[in-house]
């Protein structure tokens, strides 16, 4: 068999394989090994790599996708200067992500504003970099979910959705208050992934207050008591960024500020 024969039968086959990038990048990598005298095992090496690579880029676009991340945040976004009370030193450990390997959950409880959101998201991003299946969603679309399965017969399917991702982020839990169905869907996910599976939960109000999210107050203790049996909490004070940002910008604007100046 002559030299282009097995070239186009290799390529046929590395199609049939699926594996596409090395079949793209087998024209170059051969001129490669042909002008640096490469063995047989380093070529291949070579050449795996970047089916490997490309195997890589897939997964993580598609724990991307799966996850719905709100925005791009890491933990090096976030300002710890402007947020004292937020321990530093406990979150640069919560985003080696040991935390899962136990299923900890992590309480992130603060007014609006304060970075509880960019917290949470960026140990999603962590997650997802490290190849763990992250789901992020708010308190108010995880109960009209459940309640449009409920509806369609599918709540079973919905809790096994809900109980599959390592880490689950659920946001903004107490902003609206959830009452009967929803806090029964809320209360199942918890259950769910009860020493199995970690959450990460935002919320404005402290766990004292959680009898006025919910119309059962015998709910809302069952489900702190799952909750904080395995969590680390973070209680989270000072100004809303929004505010600081207003304010400064408010101040660039005023007579004699920067823009002003610049003016």
């Amino acid at each position: 068999m002559s030299a282009d024969s097995l070239y186009q039968q290799l390529r046929g086959q590395l199609a049939y394989l699926r594996l596409t990038a090395t079949a793209e990048a087998l024209p170059s990598h051969l001129d490669h090994a042909v002008k640096n005298k490469l063995g047989p095992s380093a070529f291949l090496t070579r050449l795996l790599e970047v089916e490997v690579t490309a195997t890589e880029a897939r997964r993580h676009a598609g724990l991307e996708r799966f996850a719905r991340l709100p925005a791009p945040w890491r933990i090096d976004d976030f300002d710890f200067d402007a947020q004292p009370a937020v321990d530093q030193a406990m979150v640069r450990e919560l985003a080696t992500l040991r935390f899962l390997d136990d299923a900890t959950n992590v309480l992130l409880i603060g007014p609006p504003g304060v970075g509880k959101t960019m917290l949470a998201v960026a140990l999603g991003r962590a997650s997802i970099d490290a190849g763990y299946r992250t789901y992020y969603t708010t308190a108010a679309e995880l109960a009209a979910r459940c309640h449009r399965a409920a509806l369609e017969g599918r709540w079973a399917t919905t809790m096994r959705f809900y109980a599959g991702p390592r880490l689950l982020i659920i946001d903004e839990v107490g902003y609206l208050p959830l009452a009967g169905e929803a806090a029964a869907a809320l209360f199942q996910v918890i259950t769910q992934r009860y020493l199995k599976g970690s959450i990460c939960l935002t919320t404005n109000l402290g766990v004292g207050s959680w009898g006025t999210i919910f119309d059962d107050p015998m709910v809302a203790a069952a489900m702190l008591d799952r909750l904080l049996h395995r969590s680390v909490v973070f209680n989270i004070d000072g100004d809303s960024y929004r505010m600081r940002a207003h304010r400064a910008r408010a101040e660039r604007l005023r007579p004699g500020g920067g823009d002003a100046k610049r003016r």
